[in-house]
């Protein structure tokens, strides 16, 4: 398994969408690949401070009615 595909790997796996056998040579190729390691400890960790975290978002309505203003201001 290359790197970038390692990558990939790791990514669809924190979202579960990796199948056994990509978990498993992804496992394969963290044994000896430190790089894809690190970047899946850093993954990690960042999928776990965002799962953390309470990131409220501004309603679609509200930003429909800014993106609405603002082109009407911009039209003057």
């Amino acid at each position: 398994m290359k790197c970038e595909e390692a990558g990939h790997v790791c990514d669809k796996s924190q979202y579960k969408e990796a199948s056994f056998w990509e978990k498993v040579k992804l496992n394969i190729h963290l044994i000896y690949c430190k790089a894809c390691r690190e970047y899946t400890i850093n993954n990690t960790k960042l999928s776990k401070v965002f799962k953390k975290s309470d990131i409220k978002t501004m309603p679609l309505n509200d930003k429909k009615e800014i993106k609405e203003k603002l082109h009407q201001e911009i039209s003057k």
